[in-house]
């Protein structure tokens, strides 16, 4: 049975205060309304890594992720953070090829195989991101484009790392563009995945994999969302950074 899993990305916003103001909130609404049965995963800067793990303490499932990690395992890589380091600071998730990395730092299919063979050798769970712009989704080869994402990267695994791997699909044409994916939309393209998956991995390996979804979640959408068969959470931008918001999108299944 596949698991449920709403994760929430600061990329590069708050202070060290207003992160733990953030997650102090978090920590104590998810701890007063008694959710089960959901993933929670906070993904901050890495400045705030160790006091955001010290908060989060014991909170039932409750975990660490980072936004990025080398596709190194240590060296003369100045400014880099390995998956090793990562795992000492008591991160469980980690984000790897998200559409701003793609697109601002050029992180090629290639380069995210390697970054993730460094998660899962460090014992952490990789939330392997994928999607497409508006011109690929205008063209109608959408589910090719996002498809070959993870051929290139992923099938050279085996299925036992695949089974440890977490997807999440962005529509990065529906995001911060005034459009929006419906929930249909993405059924369909979370469906194509799966099925992809299937055609490499078999239908039972698939079927166990979680595929979040990308695309400006937020409270007033995340029901209608979570409630398609292949929707298994969120990956959560700007409500990430509002406690109350993040923490009606993880009660809305």
């Amino acid at each position: 049975m596949r698991k449920k899993i709403v994760a929430g990305n600061w990329k590069m916003n708050l202070t060290f205060e207003e992160g733990q103001k953030l997650t102090s909130e978090i920590v104590n609404m998810l701890k007063d309304e008694n959710i089960k049965d959901v993933i929670t995963v906070l993904n901050p800067p890495f400045v705030h890594l160790y006091p955001v793990k010290k908060l989060i303490g014991d909170t039932a499932n409750l975990f660490l992720g980072s936004q990025n990690c080398s596709d190194k395992a240590s060296g003369a890589f100045t400014g880099e953070t390995s998956a090793g380091m990562l795992a000492s600071f008591g991160a469980t998730y980690v984000i790897i090829g998200h559409s701003e990395r793609r697109e601002y730092f050029k992180e090629s299919n290639q380069l995210l195989t390697e970054k993730t063979k460094q998660a899962l050798a460090n014992g952490l769970t990789p939330i392997f991101c994928c999607g497409e712009p508006l011109e690929i989704r205008e063209a109608g080869t959408h589910e090719a484009y996002v498809k070959q994402q993870l051929t290139e990267s992923l099938f050279d695994f085996s299925p036992e790392e695949m089974s440890k791997i977490v997807i999440a699909y962005e529509p990065i044409w529906a995001i911060g563009t005034g459009r929006t994916a419906s929930s249909d939309q993405a059924q369909e393209m979370h469906a194509a995945l799966r099925g992809h998956l299937a055609s490499k991995f078999g239908k039972e390996l698939a079927d166990n994999i979680s595929i979040l979804y990308g695309g400006s979640a937020n409270p007033g959408n995340a029901k209608d969302l979570f409630s398609k068969p292949d929707v298994d959470g969120g990956l959560i931008g700007g409500a990430s950074l509002k406690s109350r918001d993040f923490v009606e999108i993880v009660k809305s299944f």
